[in-house]
């Protein structure tokens, strides 16, 4: 049976294969699932994701390059939470990810966990990781 609820990412300009490519980089069992793209003579820009599914760590994701503009994009009040099994994923997992992007909250520990940090990647997405 497929997940029941599923995370959707709408990105603009033309990067969310690029996304998707960078986020399977970083994950075990994780890979891009299928591509529908668009053609001549469609909405979005030819070649662009007009729908895909991916695979981070056994849960599937879909995303789009949406063919039109909207006054809004995404931010930290929702965020892709990832609890690490090591110090070393958590920590390559943050510096992969902060990369290009903004650190909102450092690698620390904050009471609640030992060693937590919150990211804003390169493509908008937020992160929180966790030491487990």
């Amino acid at each position: 049976m497929p997940q029941k609820i599923t995370t959707f990412l709408m990105f603009e300009g033309g990067i969310a294969e690029e996304a998707m490519t960078f986020y399977i980089s970083l994950f075990d069992d994780a890979e891009v699932l299928a591509i529908t793209r668009y053609g001549p003579g469609e909405p979005g820009a030819e070649g662009s994701v007009m729908h895909a599914t991916f695979k981070l760590a056994g849960h599937e994701y879909m995303a789009i390059d949406s063919a039109v503009h909207h006054a809004f994009t995404f931010t930290p009040s929702i965020s892709l939470y990832v609890q690490c099994e090591t110090e070393a994923e958590l920590e390559r997992l943050f510096t992969a990810l902060s990369e290009k992007g903004e650190t909102l909250m450092p690698l620390g520990n904050y009471g609640f966990s030992t060693k937590f940090g919150w990211v804003s990647d390169r493509f908008g997405v937020s992160w929180q990781l966790n030491l487990a």
